[in-house]
């Protein structure tokens, strides 16, 4: 091999692969739907141990003593530490499948509750691939896909404990680099000295109610939500949350372990200009250079992060008794570095439901400081009634 040939090969390693959305990529994966998928490479939990919670609820910012409090939650309603709603993504949260070359951003969440998770619990899970719309006009690059897999968590005596319906935006990349210059904000944001301040003190007032009941009866339509704050968001922020086993498609490895799985699948990784390194795509929530490669501006949060910020919000509201029943999210605009992001919500109605649940519905919201409301969506809790029943029954 010439010089020349080194450094093309060189340069070529170091971009992402691309690739244009064609006729035939369309049928090959037509051909796909309906498909339960082999998920064993992006699963990272299956037994529910205390230690893999304490990892999960720290990763995402959620130190509510009935997830990481031995003390506490022996004395509590449940007699033992459970796991948050959210944990479940760390045994399982996505799968890179299909549409080679393609750039891929998750895009919205249809997720429901049906069980509390507790240590000793074993969860397994099923994905299918459900099928996919496009290509149709995108503003971020051009065109795009929008796929969806059907996911079912189940415990160790074959329980519905969550199912998730994931969509996931799928993109040309070399389109979404081409606009990336239209897409003008200031990063890192120049923060004052005295907003971070005042940032930290928001952060560190969030307080989970706890065993102080909120009940149903005296909640009314148009009730606010505790704000929560996350940010600056910063590097170990997506490091504590690939730490706690909820980055998805494939898990995180180095070395030899991972260079056979790049060997296998060149499209997974790329090698980093400045480090050298090969670094897996997934690295566009910690690598700048990898962001870009995506058509960002930087690196950026997890959708799966940003959902377990929005049930911290929700279960710190509502307090031990409640049970989250649903989440349904949309995801409009990336969390970069430096950014912050205040969770908030409002009550739009109270009533009854299907279940024979007395439950509570939310508009929900997560604003940066620019304004942009990067994920709405919304929200059912249900509470204990001043009558004596509880959401818990039969779920825990």
């Amino acid at each position: 091999m010439s010089a020349s040939d080194h450094v093309e090969k060189r340069v070529a390693e170091q971009e992402m692969e691309t690739a244009t959305i064609t006729p035939e990529m369309i049928e090959m994966m037509r051909s796909r739907v309906g498909r339960e998928l082999r998920i064993d490479g992006s699963r990272s939990n299956a037994e529910t141990t205390r230690y893999a919670i304490l990892r999960f609820a720290e990763g995402v910012g959620d130190d509510n003593p009935l997830w990481v409090d031995d003390e506490y939650a022996a004395s509590g309603v449940f007699g033992e530490l459970v796991a948050p709603p959210t944990w479940v993504f760390c045994c399982f949260s996505g799968i890179q499948f299909g549409w080679p070359g393609l750039g891929s951003v998750h895009s919205s969440s249809e997720m429901r509750f049906h069980r509390v998770v507790r240590v000793g619990d074993v969860i397994s899970v099923r994905c299918v691939y459900d099928g996919f719309e496009g290509p149709m006009p995108s503003s971020f690059a051009g065109q795009k896909i929008v796929e969806r897999f059907k996911v079912d968590y189940l415990n160790q005596r074959e329980e519905l404990v969550a199912d998730h319906m994931l969509f996931i935006t799928r993109f040309e990349r070399a389109r979404a680099q081409q606009r990336a210059s239209d897409r003008t904000i200031e990063l890192p944001h120049p923060w004052t000295p005295e907003e971070l301040a005042s940032i930290d003190e928001a952060v560190l007032a969030e307080r989970p109610r706890g065993a102080e009941h909120r009940w149903w009866d005296d909640v009314e339509v148009g009730d606010e939500l505790d704000v929560a704050t996350r940010g600056p968001i910063g590097l170990t922020d997506e490091v504590a949350f690939v730490a706690a086993g909820a980055a998805p498609i494939p898990r995180i490895a180095a070395h030899g372990a991972a260079l056979r799985k790049y060997r296998q699948q060149p499209k997974w990784a790329f090698r980093d200009p400045t480090t050298h390194a090969w670094e897996p795509n997934y690295s566009v929530h910690y690598n700048a250079y990898a962001a870009k490669q995506q058509g960002a501006l930087g690196a950026y949060d997890v959708g799966p992060q940003r959902m377990s910020w929005q049930v911290t919000m929700l279960t710190n509201w509502a307090g031990d008794t409640s049970f989250v029943k649903r989440i349904d999210d949309r995801f409009r605009g990336f969390v970069y570095f430096s950014d912050v992001v205040r969770l908030g919500g409002r009550v739009t109605a109270k009533h009854i439901d299907d279940d024979g649940d007395a439950v509570v519905a939310f508009e929900t919201r997560a604003v940066n400081q620019r304004g942009d409301n990067v994920m709405p969506g919304s929200a059912v809790v249900a509470l204990p009634t001043r009558d004596g029943w509880s959401p818990l029954d039969g779920r825990s």
